[in-house]
């Protein structure tokens, strides 16, 4: 995607070889017009997809799905909570992921009443590098007896494993952007 590689290249910055910031227009403040136009990718590489639900794991991914979903008819997204707190219900689906940025392992739920067995659900999210996130929204997606119609993602990082893991599963992967390698302050795409 064109324009959001050009946005990486203006607006984003390169720490070292395996932190990318995004945080001017993704992932801390974010650029609607450039969400929108994401949203309308997303729809255009999965037109031939029925999408009952989009899920995605908070907090980054929620602007993106949520402007996602005027593209797939206003479906319903649904966020994996990351920490219990008392207004969440005790019957969920609940998976284990590893943070990449925060290097900290986190349960991750989404209430059972969410999710129901045979929907479609399209997995969305800001970054992919291992994978580890995507992974577990898809165990969570398979615990409710659901299918995962594919995986879209804002930035890949292509140089992790991230995608051979999730094609490994047998699940479909759609990045907007793939970045070969980072140098400090320097981007490259594949």
């Amino acid at each position: 995607m064109k324009l959001l590689k050009e946005k990486i290249l203006t607006d984003g910055r390169a720490r070292g070889s395996h932190i990318l910031k995004v945080d001017s227009f993704l992932n801390h403040q974010l650029d609607i017009r450039l969400l929108n136009e994401i949203g309308k990718e997303f729809r255009s590489r999965f037109q031939q997809d029925k999408v009952d639900k989009i899920l995605t794991i908070e907090a980054s991914g929620i602007g993106i799905a949520s402007i996602a979903s005027q593209y797939f008819d206003y479906v319903p997204v649904v966020f994996a909570k990351k920490a219990e707190s008392l207004n969440i219900d005790k019957e969920v689906y609940e998976s284990k992921v590893h943070s990449f940025t925060k290097n900290k392992d986190y349960n991750v739920m989404v209430g059972k009443q969410f999710l129901k067995e045979g929907e479609n659900v399209l997995i969305i999210d800001d970054f992919l590098a291992n994978g580890c996130a995507a992974i577990g929204l898809i165990d969570i997606v398979k615990q409710a007896g659901a299918n995962v119609i594919g995986v879209g993602i804002v930035i890949e990082k292509g140089f992790q494993d991230g995608r051979k893991k999730i094609e490994e599963l047998g699940h479909r992967v759609e990045s907007l952007a793939i970045i070969e390698k980072m140098e400090e302050g320097k981007i490259y795409f594949k």
